[in-house]
């Protein structure tokens, strides 16, 4: 099975690259199978060869006829272009009502559409469309603070007046795709409304089976708020039932960069711990083996349907099915082969699965340890364990290999020494028990460690994150877990009952909980917890994969052929965390591309010899309520999938949340050589910037009108801020640095967000310059008639986000710059958009 899910997952994944007519794919999967009828019997491994051809053109076939992210309904589209539009809707996945601000509320729910009114047209659209309802609070609240009631249920039938946006990517490679992430979940519009403005309408439109799922998931996470304080209730939530929304996005961090966020997700180590509970449980109460085991499986389908969260808790309970149905009927119980099994059930039902990472994170997962860390540990721990078994009985003994019995002979010759003092009973018993608790120890950490070196791929590739500390913070944060998700369990379940006899269980749970954050925190802070590295080269792509592959055949051959696999697979690793990818880059040429940050700014230079300058790092104002890094979610990413692992310099133009706000994590992230600043604004950002900056060792650069200084063959020369400027909240935008950078007889002007005032300043100093950043994103208030005629540019690049509130950029600037013949590009309809500068004339990079 295993191999049979590897052939059909093959022609899943190729299926876009190896088009051909679908009928061919039919004829020439019929016509394996008919082949493998007539080999069977005969030649076996012809017929298995034949099979596995069959799933993987049926899997080719299945994925050029599946439609795109399953065949979502679409048909809300053109109305999702910012006109107004009556919405009328039924509520299809409830939201948790979010305390965003003192005296406001945050809640996004999934309604499906029944009518859309727009213009005088209407449209019957059963699409679905992501509304985020804003309100406010009478009772005084924390930021933050958790509120697990929801304000529209599933079902309930509304109508309301929207403006309905279709989702939008950052475009820069690399880039998360948020439009694709949403069509998964069904999701094709976005939709922000006042929650007075809604008004609900009588009825009741859904599947009754589900409003009762709901409601019980709503009851277990009431009861969770009920008997944990705010903060814990998170934790427990997290734990119980994968709702990590309120552990905080710093904590979140901290569980990602110690490797142990699978412990704030429904994975298999969730109901692998509920099924051994619930059986243990079972058992306890005088169920019968057969009613016991049929019973936990019919538990931890329960508890996939509560929890609702998809891929990994489906593969752990399929495994755990087809795993307790094999004991049942008394045969042989194969991992790999229960792995191939859920995995080919599961493709079959979501082809699509197949390119999730939850997918492949949660199989890869089991893989290696029942591939890898169980052949190892056979041959390792388990022998000694099974020495460590009866150490009384004498008969015992010729079951094992005869240096085992030694070992077991040596055992007793030291509880004949101990005799004296303890008994003898009484020290085999003792030395039994210990002995099997150590090898469970050593058994955790190799499978860790195993697990790690498996990992690093994903790990890198995903989250770009090489998690160094893994192995301890697992050692610490596993067991943890298993005690507070045990406590929880007995806690809520007993709550029903009596909410005070929940109280101790309770208390456990909470004190576990803590515990476990705490020594995640304690090693998320470490240094060496927070290594980033740069998206991995097709190469290593390739190696890491073939390492894992050889690591398993060989794991079960002589010792020197398996320890050459398990070196091949941690040079693999070695290779992944600590020789960087070279950087994507142009020599001999200074490039100068704006980075989509959306409204912001982030401008990256790279000299002809490849050293980096970063300019801003884009941000969203914090009365967004957004929890959005753009400095870790979107400049990172770009620059990782680049190749970049370090700057040699980054600069602040100024303090506004949409040039500062993502500077924290790239400083974090790339440990520049030097921060540049302008005029030392008075602001809560620009001192927390400079207080990272310093916790990282990071010499703070001031920079003003006047200076000049070369570098890796650039001129660079600042106009503004002026030396003797004072900066006020109002004049922040003409505080800003502003430079000219040349490469030989070429040059670009960065305005950042400068205004007339600057301008008409420095239009007389600044000498003709090629490229033109455009200033303050295309505002009214930038881009004077003056400038334009002093620094006479060729082209011009605007960063500035898609359907901004402000308007930017502006029409009149628009003509101004066509009325200089200045070739505009944005970073809103081109996204990052690239320019080279050779020293004689400037190379947009979408032309030869």
């Amino acid at each position: 099975m295993l191999w049979a899910a590897a052939a059909y997952g093959a022609g899943l994944a190729g299926g876009v690259y190896c088009w051909r007519p679908a009928a061919w794919w039919a004829i020439a999967a019929s016509a394996l199978l008919s082949g493998a009828w007539y080999w069977r019997g005969r030649r076996e491994i012809c017929g298995c060869g034949a099979v596995l051809t069959a799933l993987f053109a049926t899997g080719v076939l299945i994925a050029q006829l599946r439609p795109a992210h399953g065949g979502v309904d679409e048909s809300a589209l053109p109305f999702a272009d910012g006109r107004d539009a009556i919405v009328t809707g039924h509520v299809v996945k409830e939201g948790n009502q979010k305390i965003v601000a003192r005296g406001g509320t945050q809640e996004h729910f999934d309604l499906g559409l029944e009518e859309i009114i727009s213009g005088g047209a209407s449209l019957a659209a059963g699409s679905v469309v992501r509304v985020s309802v804003y309100g406010k609070e009478e009772r005084e609240a924390a930021d933050g603070e958790r509120e697990v009631r929801s304000e529209f249920g599933y079902g309930e039938r509304l109508r309301f007046a929207a403006r309905l946006l279709a989702p939008r990517n950052f475009r820069n490679p690399g880039a998360f795709d948020y439009r694709g992430f949403l069509a998964d979940e069904g999701v094709v519009a976005l939709a922000s409304v006042k929650r007075e403005e809604i008004d609900r309408l009588p009825g009741f439109v859904g599947s009754r089976a589900e409003w009762w799922r709901v409601r019980l998931h709503r009851s277990v996470m009431a009861r969770i708020q009920e008997l944990w304080p705010a903060r814990q209730a998170g934790l427990i939530d997290a734990l119980l039932i994968g709702e990590n929304e309120f552990v905080g996005r710093e904590l979140l961090t901290d569980f990602q960069r110690t490797g142990t966020y699978h412990v704030l997700v429904i994975s298999g180590l969730k109901v692998g711990i509920l099924a051994m509970f619930g059986f243990w449980v079972f058992r306890r109460l005088g169920v019968a083996n057969l009613a016991a085991s049929v019973a936990t499986i019919f538990l931890t389908v329960a508890y996939a349907t509560l929890t609702g969260v998809g891929v990994p808790v489906w593969r752990a309970t399929l495994m755990l099915a087809l795993y307790l149905t094999a004991k049942m009927l008394y045969r042989q119980r194969s991992v790999l082969n229960t792995i191939g099994a859920a995995a080919v059930a599961l493709l079959m039902v979501d082809p699509g699965a197949i390119a999730s990472a939850s997918f492949q994170l949660s199989f890869l997962c089991v893989l290696i340890i029942a591939g890898i860390g169980s052949p190892l540990l056979d041959r390792t721990t388990r022998q000694v364990s099974a020495a460590l078994r009866n150490l009384p009985a004498t008969g015992y003994d010729f079951a094992l290999a005869p240096r085992l019995v030694q070992f077991r002979l040596d055992l007793r010759m030291i509880a004949e020494r101990l005799d004296l003092w303890f008994g003898k009973q009484l020290v085999l018993a003792a030395i039994s028990r210990s002995g099997h608790w150590m090898m469970l120890g050593c058994e955790f950490v190799i499978i860790s460690t195993i697990l790690q070196a498996g990992f690093a791929l994903p790990m890198v590739y995903y989250f770009h994150r090489a998690a160094f500390v893994s192995l301890p913070a697992n050692v610490a944060a596993v067991p943890l877990t298993e005690l507070a998700m045990l406590a929880a369990m007995v806690a809520l379940g007993v709550s029903y009952i009596s909410v005070a006899a929940s109280h101790v269980p309770a208390m456990i749970a909470g004190v576990g909980a803590e515990a476990m954050a705490g020594s995640v925190r304690w090693m998320g802070a470490l240094r060496v917890a927070d290594a980033r590295i740069p998206t991995p080269s097709v190469a290593v792509m390739l190696v890491a994969p073939a390492a894992i592959v050889l690591a398993m055949v060989t794991v079960r051959r002589r010792a020197w052929v398996a320890a050459a696999g398990l070196t091949a697979l941690l040079a693999s690793t070695l290779w992944i965390c600590f020789v960087p990818r070279h950087p994507v880059t142009r020599q001999g040429v200074l490039e100068v591309t704006a980075i989509d940050v959306g409204q912001g700014d982030s401008i990256l230079l790279v000299s002809p010899n490849g050293k980096t300058l970063l300019i801003d790092a884009g941000g969203i104002p914090h009365w967004m309520h957004s929890e959005l890094d753009i400095g870790e979610d979107v400049v990172s990413s770009y620059l990782w999938w680049r190749g970049f692992h370090r700057l040699d310099a980054v600069a602040v133009s100024h303090a506004h949340a949409d040039h500062i706000g993502g500077m924290s994590a790239v400083l974090a992230n790339f440990h520049p050589k030097e921060l540049w600043i302008g005029v030392d604004t008075p602001s809560p950002e620009l001192s927390h910037l400079e207080n990272v900056a310093r916790s990282l060792g990071v010499p703070i650069v001031r920079k003003e009108a006047g200076d000049t200084f070369s570098e890796d063959g650039l001129d660079f020369r600042v106009f503004a801020p002026a030396r003797d400027a004072v900066s006020h909240a109002w004049h922040v935008n003409d505080d800003c640095i502003v430079m000219r950078v040349a490469y030989k007889a070429t040059s670009v002007l960065l305005e950042a967000d400068a205004e007339k005032e600057t301008e008409r300043r420095i239009a007389g100093e600044v000498p003709q310059t090629d490229l033109l950043k455009v200033g303050h994103h295309g505002s009214a208030t930038s881009t004077t008639p003056e400038l334009l005629a002093a620094v006479r540019p060729r082209y011009g690049v605007i960063s500035v986000g898609a359907r901004n509130v402000y308007g930017h950029p502006r029409r009149e600037v628009l003509e101004r710059l066509q009325e200089a013949k200045v070739l505009t590009a944005r970073t809103d309809e081109h996204g990052a958009t690239t320019f080279y500068l050779d020293g004689e004339k400037v190379i947009p990079a979408n032309r030869r």
